[in-house]
C-alpha cells in the first residue's frame, strides 16, 4: 500500500494510518516496542489503538578495537539482554581476547543508563510467548532493525511482528525471515531518505519521548505484567 501523496504528515499521522493493520492483534495482549527516538511517536499511537504496553528497545553497536563505526554484532536490550555478533565482520578483524565481553557489558551500562533516564529505571517487559510489535519511523538500510529483531527472536515471543511506515524493499525482503511478518504502508521504488516521506520530520525530543511513555502508563492493563 502507498498513500496518494507519498508522504505522511508526521510520525503521529504514521501511526494512525499503521493501526488498521495491527488491529486483528487486539485480543491477543501484544506488546508494542519502539526504537527511540523517531519510533516512538509512531509506537505511541498504536500502543494506545491496541492498549497495549508501550516500551523501549534499545541496540547499542558492539564496534570494532579502534574503529567504533565498524560493527561486529550489537547488544539489544530486553528482559533477557541478547548479544548479536556479525560472523563474517569476525572474521576479518582480528579481536583481543575478552574484547567482545568488555565490550558487551559497556553497552549494557550505557543501555542502562538511557533506561533510567527514559524510564526511570523501569523494567523492560517481558516477551516471551507475547505478540511483540516492533516500531519504527521508517527503515533505510536495516542494520539497526535487523539486530532488534535478531535479539528478540531469541527471548522467544510468540509472534515477532516488524511495523514500520515507509522502508525500501529490497531492504524489507532481507528483513523478511527476522520476523514472522513485516508490515510496512509504502514502498517507494526510489528511496533516498525515511525524512524524505514526512511533511514533518523534525528531531524528537528526549522530553517528548518521556511524556508520551508516561502517557501511555496510563492505559496499562491490570492484567499485563
Amino acid at each position: 500500500m502507498q498513500p496518494d501523496d507519498l508522504s505522511f504528515r508526521n510520525r503521529a499521522e504514521a501511526g494512525r494510518q499503521l493501526v488498521p493493520r495491527l488491529m486483528a492483534f487486539v485480543a491477543e495482549n501484544p506488546i508494542v516496542l519502539a526504537l527511540p527516538r523517531g519510533g516512538v511517536p509512531v509506537a505511541f499511537e498504536i500502543a494506545q489503538a491496541l492498549q497495549a504496553p508501550l516500551d523501549l528497545i534499545f541496540v547499542r553497536k558492539i564496534g570494532a578495537p579502534g574503529h567504533a563505526e565498524f560493527g561486529l554484532g550489537a547488544v539489544v536490550d530486553g528482559a533477557h539482554p541478547q548479544v548479536v555478533l556479525n560472523e563474517e565482520a569476525l572474521r576479518h578483524v582480528k579481536v583481543p581476547p575478552g574484547y567482545i565481553e568488555d565490550e558487551t557489558e559497556r553497552q549494557l551500562k550505557e543501555i542502562e543508563r538511557r533506561r533510567e533516564h527514559y524510564l526511570a529505571g523501569r523494567r523492560p517487559v517481558d516477551v516471551e510467548g507475547r505478540i511483540a510489535i516492533v516500531v519504527d519511523d521508517g527503515i533505510a538500510t536495516g542494520s539497526t532493525v535487523r539486530a532488534a529483531l535478531k535479539g528478540l527472536s531469541r527471548a522467544r515471543p510468540a509472534r515477532l511482528v516488524l511495523t514500520v511506515p515507509v522502508a525500501p524493499q529490497d531492504t524489507l525482503a532481507r528483513l523478511a525471515s527476522e520476523a514472522d511478518e513485516v508490515i510496512c504502508l509504502m514502498t517507494p521504488e526510489e528511496f533516498y531518505a525515511v525524512g524524505e516521506y514526512y511533511d514533518d520530520f523534525r528531531q524528537i525530543s528526549d522530553r517528548e519521548v518521556m511524556r508520551l511513555l508516561d502517557e501511555a502508563q496510563r492505559w496499562k492493563r491490570e492484567d499485563v505484567p
